[in-house]
């Protein structure tokens, strides 16, 4: 028996859970419970993260560690780290295992902060692929509301890609923060963790004033990586390229073609 199916089966036993339970818990059958138990499948990465999260160790401790004859106060206290206090995520995938970015809305953000962990809820999010982001990564969309960020303007969908530790803040960079009392939010980002236990967080928009949250309260932060705008930006006249300029030279392209063809 390999040590990740000797770990699975030991984990549910140890919760009191039936294979049925676990599979109702992980959202897969229970047929497919019984073959990873048994060592005649491995687990696709999306259910190695929803096991990991329902069983409350990391998925490299689940895939390399013989967790067999530990009880549960010493197995929950592998995956504390002083460093950390980020969580697993749940993620969805297509039928060849490549990760979807999945978009909340912003009808659905005010639900996030209840259904970020349940796979239920991020199966009836829209979801989309972008071809130029890193594959050795996990990204989320976010609609974002109000006027604290501008120019990026409400409703722009903002795409971020997900961070496992605190500690990898860059300051002043842009994050999207789920917290306990904010819920989702989309600032500049200064970490004090190691001085205060907290994070600055800072609009663009100079109205509104920087505030701070205690990290405790932190439960996803993803680095913003992309956006998505349907607001196209007005021509601005400037001393170099007024209006008048742009179109001569248009006009002086369209000649060139002319000249081409003939």
């Amino acid at each position: 028996m390999s040590t990740i199916s000797g770990n699975i089966k030991y984990l549910r036993k140890l919760h009191q859970w039936t294979q049925g339970d676990f599979a109702d818990k992980i959202s897969i059958k229970r047929s497919l419970v019984g073959a990873y138990e048994e060592g005649r499948a491995d687990p696709r990465l999306n259910n190695l993260l929803n096991m990991s999260k329902v069983f409350r160790v990391s998925v490299d401790q689940l895939l390399t560690k013989d967790l067999t004859g530990m009880d549960l106060t010493a197995i929950e206290q592998l995956g504390q780290s002083p460093k950390d206090n980020l969580k697993v995520l749940s993620i969805t995938v297509d039928h060849k295992d490549n990760e979807f970015i999945d978009l909340i809305p912003q009808k659905a953000s005010a639900g996030y902060l209840n259904g970020y962990a349940d796979p239920q809820y991020l199966e009836e999010m829209p979801k989309f692929q972008l071809p130029n982001l890193p594959r050795n990564a996990t990204y989320r969309a976010f609609e974002i509301t109000g006027d604290s960020m501008l120019p990026i303007k409400p409703g722009t969908v903002v795409i971020g890609q997900y961070l496992e530790s605190i500690s990898d803040i860059k300051n002043g960079r842009c994050y999207i923060i789920l917290s306990k009392e904010e819920g989702v939010v989309y600032k500049r980002v200064f970490d004090y963790s190691q001085e205060h236990g907290q994070l600055f967080l800072v609009s663009d928009n100079k109205a509104y004033s920087p505030y701070k949250i205690e990290t405790s309260d932190v439960i996803e932060i993803w680095e913003v990586r992309a956006y998505i705008s349907m607001d196209i930006p007005e021509f601005v006249e400037d001393a170099d390229m007024s209006f008048d300029k742009l179109k001569d030279i248009v006009l002086e392209l369209q000649k060139e073609v002319i000249k081409l063809k003939n």
